[in-house]
């Protein structure tokens, strides 16, 4: 059986991972706006490097308590 937050943040699973999949391609398209002829696989690359070394901040903050009386 779940507890109301587990299900709570499940039934949000989608929206949660449709919102970093708006904000990687939002800065691919801002990318392109601004360097018309980008290297996109590279553009990629770099954005995914940001994404994961702020989770990982996330991630260690949790860790450490940051959020538990959010």
């Amino acid at each position: 059986m779940l507890t109301m937050t587990e299900k709570e943040i499940t039934e949000r699973e989608e929206a949660i991972e449709n919102q970093l999949e708006l904000l990687f391609k939002t800065n691919m398209k801002i990318t392109n706006w601004d360097v018309p002829e980008t290297d996109d696989q590279k553009a990629a690359e770099m954005i995914i490097e940001i994404l994961e070394k702020k989770l990982a901040k996330l991630k260690n903050d949790v860790i450490n308590g940051k959020y538990e009386y959010y």
